[in-house]
């Protein structure tokens, strides 16, 4: 049971925790409107424009915080907050998802290793909840020992992807940061506006990463109690 706290129950509250963290500091500045009323989307096309990349389409989509970048149709979908708006949480998502496809350009070797991960985490990441939800059940049965080998090799994966996810990230975040007031787009003193907005929305990566890692040693100490007593 005080396994099952550790390595499965924290992890869970620190990830509501990073979830109720970036909702209220990413809601907290989009009430911040930007001095220099730059959308945006105008401030993601300046951002790439100023690193030399023009074949990035800019797109709204629905949804909310629905924004990313997508490196095999070179598309930067913004939320229509994000895309219309002038905060200082939308300027600084935007300039995030362009730090994306900044990567991309330079040839930034974790975006590589992201993207090459991407197929085995399709297929890992319904594994992973499948085991996790109903693997209890088969605990001690044959059935149950080949769930848990399963369940290991497709955590394995889904947590050196959300490790690989860290360091790109962070990395977007940083340009973003770097990016909006060397062009104009915000001053230095609405910075730590933006940087808050982008270092809340670090702890959700950080917090999945936690999450797999806590899983994956769950898993596997079922797995090696299991051969104790065989």
């Amino acid at each position: 049971m005080l396994l099952w706290f550790v390595l499965i129950a924290i992890p869970i509250l620190f990830g509501l925790y990073a979830q109720v963290r970036v909702s209220s500091v990413y809601n907290k500045n989009l009430q911040i409107l930007s001095r220099g009323h730059i959308t945006g989307a105008e401030a993601a096309d300046a951002v790439m424009r100023r690193a030399g990349i023009t074949d990035v389409e800019i797109v709204e989509v629905e949804g909310h915080l629905t924004d990313h970048f997508d490196p095999v149709h070179k598309r930067l979908a913004l939320s229509s907050e994000n895309y219309h708006g002038t905060s200082l949480a939308a300027l600084g998502v935007a300039a995030h998802e362009s730090g994306h496809a900044i990567q991309q350009k330079v040839g930034y070797a974790m975006m590589g290793v992201r993207q090459t991960l991407m197929p085995a985490v399709r297929i890992a990441a319904p594994a992973t909840y499948f085991v996790m939800v109903f693997g209890i059940y088969f605990i001690g049965t044959v059935f149950g020992g080949i769930m848990l080998k399963l369940g290991v090799a497709a955590l394995l994966v889904m947590t050196v992807f959300q490790l690989v996810t860290l360091p790109v990230e962070f990395d977007a975040s940083r340009r973003a940061k770097v990016e909006l007031p060397e062009l104009g787009i915000i001053d230095r003193d609405e910075l730590p506006g933006v940087s808050e907005t982008l270092d809340a929305a670090a702890l959700t990566y950080l917090a999945a990463f936690i999450s797999s890692l806590g899983s994956l040693l769950y898993l596997l100490a079922l797995l090696n109690g299991g051969r104790r007593d065989d």
